[in-house]
């Protein structure tokens, strides 16, 4: 049976710069580590969808099986439908979901996926057992989550470090877990997972658009309502500390010599035959 539900806030909000970052997002820059084991007749369950370019990614990798998007995000699932009809996919859908509560039977998908997910959930080995209960025998749940204390930057600009100590507050704060990429491999086991291949990707941000892109984001995402009033709201930093840490991504992104790179936990486990 499906689990109650148990879900964390979700930090980064929906803000215009938060999309930005999220339609990115390719299987090739974000899940090449699940690539190699898919095969075109699959079903495939991609949990914490957002915009769906990693979906409709997914849904071409399968033509002849069909992949299933969900999201707790009512409104990011309408930006999902229009990303897989512009792409002409007749092989995906798109529906709300939560990920410790899932509405399908057991041993429904080949493969259950989820690329930044568990940083945000309430109880993410849970969400790994519910994960792995609509995985068939035999087929794999993939994840991939950042580790924001293990992200690292070129040069050193004060007020960074305030950006990632305030993010990783808030963060908990709203039930989530930051470092969740280090975390992976633990959670998996105690899922019940033995079969498991734990790796490791990054993203790096260092020619003179990466770094513009990067670093406004940022500094549009610290004064987005939602992670404002959050921050503010509760506790952690006043206005001005954020707008001090704006500023600072700013000034990052303005260095010749800037460098960034995230670093992300992937796993990919094998249910039980």
């Amino acid at each position: 049976m499906p689990k109650a539900r148990e879900t964390a806030v979700y930090t980064h909000g929906h803000h215009a710069s938060v999309l930005r970052s999220h339609t990115w997002r390719t299987a090739a820059n974000s899940a090449a580590y699940l690539i190699g084991a898919l095969e075109p007749r699959m079903s495939i369950l991609d949990v914490g969808c957002g915009p769906g370019t990693i979906t409709a990614d997914l849904a071409e990798l399968v033509p002849d099986g069909h992949v299933t998007g969900v999201d707790r995000a009512p409104g990011v699932l309408e930006r999902a439908r229009a990303t897989a009809d512009a792409r002409g996919l007749t092989n995906v859908d798109f529906a709300v979901a939560d990920v410790h509560a899932l509405d399908h039977p057991d041993d429904t998908f080949d493969v259950v996926h989820a690329h930044q997910v568990l940083q945000h959930v309430g109880d993410p080995v849970g969400a790994l057992e519910e994960m792995m209960r609509v995985t068939r025998p035999g087929g794999i749940v993939a994840v991939r989550d950042a580790d924001y204390a293990a992200m690292t930057w070129y040069p050193e600009v004060e007020g960074l470090d305030d950006w990632r100590d305030l993010y990783r507050r808030v963060a908990r704060a709203n039930g989530g877990e930051p470092d969740a990429g280090r975390r992976l491999l633990s959670w998996a086991r105690a899922a019940g997972f033995r079969d498991i291949t734990a790796t490791s990707s990054t993203w790096t941000y260092a020619t003179e658009a990466e770094r513009t892109w990067w670093s406004e984001l940022w500094a549009e995402r610290t004064l987005a309502p939602a992670y404002a009033e959050r921050a503010v709201g509760g506790g952690h930093a006043t206005e001005e500390q954020l707008h001090a840490v704006s500023r600072a991504w700013r000034e990052w992104g303005a260095q010749p010599d800037g460098w960034f790179a995230v670093l992300s936990g992937e796993i990919l486990c094998r249910k039980p035959s």
